[in-house]
């Protein structure tokens, strides 16, 4: 078994992909850096992205599994799940094998099965970010957001708020993997960042603009007039709005 490492990005994957087949190595095992390594291996190579070779890999793969099945591996490369690389890379050996076949649809091909399982959870992980981020207004007008999604889901959020929030500068950052999306009203840009997790309220309060307190109260006013508490059921709110997400929720977060 021969070891092939990436540095997490899509683009190194793509660049692993493409220095298996070119180097022509059998029981390849694809996988992220800084993992734990594989026992009993033939021999490693650390692989370097390479946007051109990743390119090629792309527009190769697309061509005989379209764009849903492209999104299918990229989304299952977002669960950064440790052995994802593993299903995605005996899919894309299937499509090569058999380039007339409509793989994606072979649903009886358990690696086919495991990305379409992939998919689904970053598709509600998605669509969950895209519901439950909530800005708050800094000293300097640019609206923040802090988000912990169970996947690396920031990526293919960025351009819904791009789209919905074109007149304002924004930055959502992903405290689990210690980087933002920023937009300045032109263009996204990456940032990485490094926070000290122990600061208190009176200090975060010291980073918002003066009445953003006030604006927070109003919505915390307005969800609680909203609810029907007669109509209150807490086990089908807590299915669509889990815990986890609440401690970002201004209105589940308590008046300063």
């Amino acid at each position: 078994m021969y070891l092939l490492t990436y540095d997490h990005s899509v683009e190194g994957f793509f660049s692993a992909v493409f220095e298996a087949y070119e180097r022509k190595l059998k029981n390849v095992v694809i996988r992220k850096q800084g993992l734990p390594m594989v026992l009993f291996t033939d021999g490693m190579r650390r692989v370097s992205t390479n946007p051109r070779k990743a390119e090629r890999v792309y527009v190769k793969l697309k061509a005989l599994m379209g764009e849903l099945g492209i999104q299918k591996i990229i989304y299952s490369l977002l669960t950064e799940e440790e052995l994802c690389e593993g299903y995605i890379f005996d899919v894309i050996k299937y499509a090569l094998a058999n380039p007339k076949v409509n793989v994606m649809k072979d649903m009886s091909h358990p690696s086919v099965l495991k990305l379409a399982q992939y998919t689904k959870s970053v598709h509600r992980e998605k669509h969950r970010m895209e519901a439950f981020v909530r800005f708050k207004l800094t000293c300097d007008d640019i609206y923040y957001a802090d988000i912990e999604p169970d996947f690396n889901v920031l990526p293919i959020i960025a351009k819904h708020f791009k789209s919905r929030y074109q007149d304002q500068k924004w930055l959502i950052f992903d405290q689990k993997r210690s980087y933002g999306i920023y937009y300045d009203l032109y263009k996204l840009e990456i940032i990485q960042m490094k926070f000290n997790r122990q600061y208190n309220r009176e200090e975060g309060l010291e980073m918002l603009k003066k009445d953003e307190p006030l604006y927070q109260s109003l919505w915390r006013t307005y969800y609680a007039q909203t609810n029907i508490r007669l109509r209150k059921n807490m086990r089908l709110h807590l299915l669509h709005v889990p815990k986890r997400y609440w401690k970002y929720l201004t209105e589940k977060i308590p008046e300063y």
